[in-house]
């Protein structure tokens, strides 16, 4: 890995820096050293993540990683391709009205939940109600506001009344949120059903560890035929990079996800392992809080996003494995369009401060996750904002905390200053790429996810236009204002795309990343 003081000394060495980091990309190294690992025992899968597990309950979930293990165990009408297009899973087919408020969809047949619980239309009202009620406080309830009520037409037919037209909203249903969870189990264990999934998916929940292990187990009555091909998954929180990365060279795990970047060329090709890097649709940035001083000034904003090189950053933070990011939404998101990215300038970043009254700089803290790779991008953020005189704070912590402390607090009592996060708009589609994230009051936490507490009139009203029809082009011309907006008014110090980076054993197929970031074992197989 690289060393602490490439961070903390990152100006005096960031040619040689560069120059050793120039290389990285996309592609395998080709080491020539490749090492025979042992050959694996059993049909067990172990998957080593970055972060603890927050919640099973994929309706009240604000976490890729979360929904990452949910997928084994739930699945809903629609899910996502390989390339994030929307393909039917539990829904056969669907129509809708001419005005776009009325789709009905004819439900496969045959099907139960882990329970026994049968799927059929009367399942699927329960969770689109359950989703649609303000009232249940669930954290993705605005992916189903639009929802006026639910119908249970027959056995295997449901309707869904819109309160109007909703131009992504089969997108929303293949977002993870839309996975159905069992009626039964909903009865059963009330808001405990985070900690007791109960889906249609071909594994079933087995045990949950917080902070050690969450496994799953194959199910035998599920519906595809000769699925799943492995018999359990065993997920492994390891915030830290090196013991993640370790475990794979041991064999201790067969996947990890995210690879660090710094190792990724160091470990491919070595003891019998993989990696894959590829773009994504996740976004990198440096949410400020727009209601708070300094952040509530323009021109502030507009010098943190000057004092940071967005190259330096993908070369030091990211070792080349991303792409700056030019707009609010990824290249790769439905109705992106790119922007000029703000160019490294510390003279006119100095130059902004002095004309917004910070001369001499101010002092602020940045809170993000704690994991390895988090840390890394904060100390370079500091580092870069000292350059102007700003004096940052950094403040890492545990996925819990953040929870409570980001995405529960009001926005009155809120004390975040700066955020350093990342998104991946999990429907494929422009709207749960912005929405949620820049789309006025409705999105501040903890409704939503405006950690930037950003909100423009001018912006809210093309927000609006653009869920009100389906027509690809208008949608196309509303989404291309709005970001010009959002990006010259910038809420974020906007960073990177990054890469998806994973690393995983030759004898394991068909496990891979989604350009999302989130993990499918569906056809997960071992090869000996």
């Amino acid at each position: 890995m690289l060393k602490k003081k490439g961070i903390y000394t990152l100006f005096a060495g960031l040619m040689i820096l560069g120059l050793l980091l120039a290389g990285c990309s996309n592609e395998s190294s080709g080491n020539e050293s490749s090492q025979d690992a042992p050959a694996k025992k059993g049909n067990d899968l172990t998957v080593a993540v970055d972060a603890n597990f927050i919640s099973m309950d994929p309706h009240d979930t604000n976490d890729t990683l979360s929904g990452s293990a949910q997928r084994t165990m739930f699945q809903g009408l629609f899910g996502f391709g390989k390339d994030m297009e929307v393909v039917p899973v539990l829904a056969k087919d669907y129509k809708v009205n001419d005005d776009g408020t009325v789709y009905t969809f004819h439900l496969k047949e045959g099907i139960t939940f882990h329970d026994g619980a049968p799927f059929n239309a009367e399942a699927v009202k329960v969770n689109i109600d359950r989703l649609a009620n303000p009232d249940n406080h669930l954290k993705r309830h605005s992916l189903f506001a639009m929802v006026d009520s639910t119908e249970a037409v027959d056995e295997y037919t449901v309707k869904i009344n819109l309160k109007k037209p909703f131009g992504a909203f089969i997108n929303n249903l293949a977002h993870p949120a839309g996975r159905i969870i069992s009626p039964k189990a909903l009865k059963k264990y009330g808001d405990e059903v985070a900690r007791n999934p109960v889906g249609t998916g071909p594994f079933k929940f087995k045990e949950w560890v917080p902070g050690d292990h969450l496994t799953v187990a194959k199910y035998d009555d599920y519906w595809e035929e000769d699925y799943p091909k492995v018999d359990k998954i065993t997920f492994e929180p390891t915030p830290e990079n090196g013991s993640r990365v370790a475990k794979l060279q041991t064999g201790a795990a067969d996947f990890i996800y995210p690879v660090p970047p710094e190792q990724a060329k160091k470990i491919d090709g070595k003891n019998g392992i993989e990696v894959k890097a590829e773009p994504s649709i996740v976004v990198q940035y440096l949410a400020m809080n727009n209601r708070k001083e300094p952040f509530n000034d323009v021109k502030v904003r507009k010098a943190i996003n000057l004092a940071i090189n967005k190259e330096a950053f993908i070369k030091v933070v990211k070792s080349g494995f991303a792409k700056p990011l030019d707009s609010v939404i990824a290249p790769k998101t439905a109705f992106y369009s790119g922007q000029e990215v703000y160019k490294y300038n510390l003279e006119k970043a100095k130059q902004l401060l002095k004309e917004a009254g910070y001369a001499d700089g101010f002092k602020t803290t940045v809170w993000g996750e704690n994991n390895s790779t988090s840390m890394k991008g904060m100390q370079f953020i500091q580092q870069q904002l000292a350059e102007i005189g700003v004096e940052v704070e950094i403040v890492p912590m545990e996925t819990g905390t953040m929870s409570e402390k980001i995405w529960s607090a009001k926005p009155n009592e809120t004390e975040l200053e700066m955020y350093y996060g990342g998104w991946s708009p999990s429907t494929g589609d422009a709207d749960w790429g912005i929405r949620p994230l820049l789309g006025g009051k409705e999105a501040f936490p903890p409704q939503s996810y405006n950690t930037a507490y950003y909100s423009n009139d001018k912006v809210n009203e093309l927000i609006s236009k653009a869920l009100l029809t389906a027509d690809p082009k208008e949608r196309e011309k509303y989404y291309a204002e709005m970001q010009k907006i959002i990006w010259d008014d910038a809420p974020w110090a906007f960073l990177s795309v990054d890469y998806t980076i994973s690393g995983k054993k030759d004898y394991l197929k068909g496990v891979y990343l989604l350009p999302d970031g989130s993990l499918s074992t569906h056809d997960a197989k071992i090869e000996q």
